[in-house]
């Protein structure tokens, strides 16, 4: 051997710096004692090597094969994701988002997607914090814990009993704030059983403050004489009328629709059949009321709803002859007027052109279309009801000693932040929406702040109103209306101008309960147009794996086994036999 071949040999295991220690200049030949040194580190990394060998790593790809490794590791690490992300889901599912764990207030409103008034954000934050105090002490609840979100109650609300069923109801822990925003959800909701609920219903009406007797213009000629809107069938009220109107007195005669005819529904536009028209006289303590124009949306039958509920409850969906013609020819809507708990009530000569516009008949007058009902539950077209009537009065009037409620928007709090969303939206002509703003701010409405409270909020969510039939009740609903006729059909603009000049008059107030609690109660859907765009959905088709082919490689005859020797023939035996499992099945298929 010479020296140059052995350390060629030891440079497989040695590093540079020991081959250079071996090798004389210029090529000479090894000393011993160089030699002596160079056996021994190549006998040291020879063993260590043996370990390194017998170390579990190597056992496992030994054994196992690199291929089986790599893909346990994959395995893991899929589920140590899997893991993290249902940990983080579940945290963010079971708790209301982060809208309505501040009480839908205490979030920067947002138009077109950036932030607007950052100062509202600190300044609500406080006001629910205040607001939840109050209803801890009124409801004897045992708060203390500031990471717990607390249901306002409306002023005036009772103190539950120690033994109600709901005295001690919370809301879960909410999510971190760092965890994304994932939209509007339902939040829980506690209600009365139906027996208990309806066992709860007040016996005689609840008071009328200042207002006891109120009558509504009848004007078989309205003209227009001022340039601000109206129509003939909301009449033509003057600055002055209108005005007038919010001087609260003991009685009142105002504008509120119907202002031809005799009796609504009868040459007033908006007209009745006459066996409908009876039926409409017809005294109720409760009824449910839905409206269809256009053939804006499908109709959503209510679930959930109690024997009790459906005996004496009646449920009385308005539609126009559009949407008359439309079910008719489906076959969804015959001579009997019913569909499922639905009483169809079809309206002829309506008002408007606009389906939307005519929508908010039914919506705020109903207490002039039904005079002999104690209470109402109004619930937009699209929406599906999924809790008995009876428990939804007790929980968001009886339970609050209100008499009028309706939900906040899940995010904006703020009319002239709503009235810019409507336009960015495209909801109505952006002209429109400013001439009525601008109208307001002349009569002195601000932007939300800290000086309304304790009110909640200045936009509702318009879609459910749950009402007590009373004077002042139905005259905020008429007023609500006559600015809707007045102005643009976006109710949510117009509701905290009559609100608040109602309430500087009275003492009076609504229950603006959350969001969240409204989508407990209904489903929303999506309207029919949107519904017709969509591509309808795909029947899922199971295919069958194609069979696998017999490729004869090496021109043996098919089945013929070939012998192996040590570890490949195991591992070529156990491939063998799963592509042979293959075949079998497939020919079965």
């Amino acid at each position: 051997m010479t020296g140059g071949s052995l350390g060629l040999r030891t440079g497989s295991y040695g590093s540079l710096q020991s081959i250079n220690s071996v090798v004389v200049g210029g090529g000479g030949l090894l000393q011993p004692k160089s030699l002596v040194s160079l056996r021994k580190n190549s006998t040291k990394m020879l063993s260590s090597s043996r370990e390194k060998e017998r170390s579990l790593p190597y056992i496992w790809c030994r054994y196992l094969g690199r291929r089986k490794v790599s893909m346990l590791l994959l395995v893991a690490f899929a589920l140590l994701v899997f893991v993290l992300g249902s940990f983080v889901v579940n945290k963010e599912s079971t708790s209301p988002n982060v809208d309505q764990r501040t009480g839908t207030l205490g979030m920067v409103p947002y138009v077109n997607g950036a932030p607007s008034n950052p100062e509202a954000s600190s300044i609500l934050g406080r006001k629910d914090k205040q607001k939840d105090e109050h209803y801890s002490v009124v409801n004897g609840l045992k708060g203390g814990d500031g990471n717990r979100f607390l249901v306002p109650a409306s002023e005036g609300a009772t103190v539950l009993p120690f033994n109600h069923p709901c005295s001690n109801f919370t809301f879960p822990p909410p999510p971190p704030p760092t965890l994304r925003r994932i939209g509007p959800r339902p939040c829980p909701v506690c209600y009365l059983p139906v027996d208990q609920a309806i066992a709860s219903m007040p016996i005689s009406p609840s008071a009328s403050p200042v207002l006891h007797n109120l009558t509504y213009v009848h004007d078989e000629n309205p003209i227009k004489s001022e340039p601000h809107g109206g129509s003939d069938f909301g009449g033509y009220p003057s600055l002055k009328q209108r005005n007038d109107s919010f001087d609260i007195k003991e009685s009142m005669t105002v504008h509120c629709g119907f202002v031809k005819g005799r009796k609504p529904g009868h040459l007033t536009g908006f007209d009745f059949d006459e066996a409908d028209l009876a039926e409409l006289q017809q005294f109720h303590d409760i009824i449910v009321a839905s409206a269809i124009f256009g053939n804006y949306d499908i109709m959503q039958q209510p679930r959930n709803i109690s024997e009790e509920a459906k005996k004496n409850i009646p449920f009385y969906m308005f539609i126009d002859e559009e949407t008359e013609a439309y079910m008719k020819n489906k076959s969804i809507l015959d001579s009997s007027k019913r569909v499922g708990l639905w009483r169809i009530v079809v309206i002829h000569n309506v008002p408007y052109s606009d389906a939307r516009r005519n929508g908010k008949v039914p919506k705020l007058l109903l207490h002039r279309i039904f005079p002999n009902v104690r209470y109402s539950i109004w619930i937009d077209g699209k929406l599906q009801l999924v809790v008995d009537p009876y428990q939804l009065l007790e929980r968001f009037l009886w339970r609050q000693n209100a008499n009028f409620a309706i939900s906040r928007h899940y995010r904006r709090f703020d009319v002239f932040v709503e009235a810019e969303a409507n336009k960015a939206a495209g909801k109505y002509d952006n002209s429109s929406i400013d001439e009525q703003v601008d109208f307001y701010k002349k009569e002195g409405l601000t932007p939300y702040s800290e000086a309304k409270l304790p009110l909640t909020s200045d936009v509702p969510e318009g879609c459910v109103l749950i009402k007590e039939h009373i004077p002042i009740t139905n005259l905020f609903t008429c007023l609500w209306f006559n600015e809707v006729d007045r102005f643009t059909s976006r109710d949510q603009l117009s509701f905290a101008i009559v609100r608040d000049k109602i309430m500087a008059k009275v003492d009076w107030s609504i229950n603006m309960f959350l969001d969240c609690e409204r989508r407990n109660f209904v489903i929303q859907a999506y309207h029919r147009d949107l519904l017709e765009q969509m591509p309808p959905p795909v029947a899922a088709v199971t295919q069958l794996p194609p069979a696998l082919p017999n490729i004869n490689t090496r021109g043996r005859t098919p089945g013929k086994r070939i012998p192996r020797h040590g570890r490949d023939k195991r591992s070529g035996s156990r491939r063998h036999r799963k592509v042979a499992a293959g075949n079998r099945d497939s020919n079965s298929f």
